[in-house]
């Protein structure tokens, strides 16, 4: 015989932890089950140790997905100042990063242990090392079976995440489901990803290996400003991990070294002042001295400055601000932070997270077609999505 719950989530990270605490408080009977040995392990990892939980600034534009109106109903029902209200209700300290980043002061297991007792708290049921061998829908109700037994639920969420970091444990878990209940699907990919180069380009830029540079990086009208690392594998840091969620194979990004600083301006200024000197040593009192001679060398910039006209110094310019650059792909599904695309929000109310034509299922986080930018925004959409199937299952 069966054993009977309102709800089963299956899945112990982020949204599964919130969807699964919020029913209870609700009234309903909750068990989770997940196949790893601990819950949160992808919060554990997060921010460096610390969580970064969410961001302030979240809004409807900072997600992508092929309809980027989905979000908002459950962004707006649940907001980060929602969360932060938890947060500071567990006496939980934080603090605020560049770019509205909130992280903890000392450990992100300070939010696993948050959910943990707000869980146990509302008499959810946590089951760890449970794998999940089928699922069957009779009568209106899901039968899930597991190794140690099978349960019956009218409500089943799945909030297994995506193929992202897999040595975390992460599968195509939920898209199997999808498919399973004639759910569409939307080409999942790597997301928030660094990015490689291909062997000949890779080779050039080896000397640029560890440099770390302000950068904004473009494709197409698409922006950031943040961070740019050079890699013996690529190009990584914060704005390349945020372009790659927009960057497809075959196209060019740009890179806009240093883009405060007005170098046309200052090329002009020791060009009338000290033209005897060189390129790379201007530039390199703006730029690491590596970055400085590369561009010089690789473009052949040699000589004084005052040998050089306006229009040779705004070759330099282009060569340090108006980089272009085609990467040959990314480091996969790896180092990949999120995984973008997913099960399709058509298939989704906005309002519930259910399944449409299947009555009784949800999908929630990382595993549908909405992914946020880099700082806190996908935590902030598993907090959302989780509080929004949590209050309807």
């Amino acid at each position: 015989m069966a054993a009977r719950s309102d709800v089963v989530v299956i899945g112990a990270g982020a949204a599964g932890m919130m969807c699964a605490l919020r029913a209870g408080q609700r009234g309903r009977s909750v068990v989770v089950l997940d196949h790893a040995r601990a819950p949160g392990e992808k919060i554990r990892i997060s921010g460096g140790g610390r969580c970064n939980f969410t961001n302030i600034h979240t809004s409807p534009k900072s997600f992508l997905s092929g309809n980027p109106h989905f979000c908002k109903s459950a962004l707006a029902r649940f907001t980060a100042q929602d969360f932060i209200a938890m947060v500071e209700r567990h006496k939980i300290a934080w603090h605020e990063k560049t770019l509205g980043q909130l992280f903890c002061d000392v450990s992100a297991k300070d939010i696993i242990r948050m959910l943990l007792d707000e869980m146990r708290a509302a008499a959810v049921e946590l089951r760890l090392g449970a794998q999940v061998e089928a699922i069957e829908r009779s009568a209106g109700e899901f039968v899930i079976r597991t190794e140690s037994g099978a349960i019956t639920a009218r409500s089943l969420v799945i909030a297994t995440g995506g193929k992202s970091i897999p040595k975390m444990g992460a599968t195509g878990f939920a898209y199997r489901i999808a498919e399973q209940f004639g759910l569409p699907l939307v080409e999942p990919r790597p997301g928030l990803v660094p990015l490689t180069l291909d062997p000949v380009l890779l080779e050039r830029l080896a000397p640029l290996s560890g440099i770390a540079v302000p950068a904004e990086i473009r494709h197409g009208r698409t922006s950031f400003r943040e961070a740019l690392l050079f890699t013996h594998r690529g190009l990584s840091g914060p704005a390349i991990l945020q372009i790659s969620s927009y960057w497809r194979e075959g196209d060019d990004i740009a890179l806009v070294i240093e883009p405060d600083v007005d170098f046309l301006s200052v090329l002009k200024s020791a060009r009338q002042h000290n033209g005897r000197q060189a390129v790379q040593t201007v530039l390199g009192e703006h730029l690491p001295k590596r970055l400085a001679q590369y561009i010089a060398e690789a473009h052949g910039f040699a000589g004084h400055l005052a040998d050089m006209s306006d229009k040779v110094l705004a070759k330099v310019v282009a060569a340090i601000q108006s980089w272009a650059i085609r990467p040959a792909g990314s480091e996969g599904y790896r180092t990949a932070e999120v995984t973008l695309g997913g099960i399709d929000t058509a298939a989704l109310d906005q309002k519930t997270m259910q399944a449409k034509d299947v009555p009784g299922l949800y999908f929630i986080g990382e595993c549908v077609d909405v992914t946020g930018w880099l700082g806190g925004y996908n935590f902030q959409w598993a907090w959302s999505s989780g509080y929004a199937a949590g209050e309807a299952v």
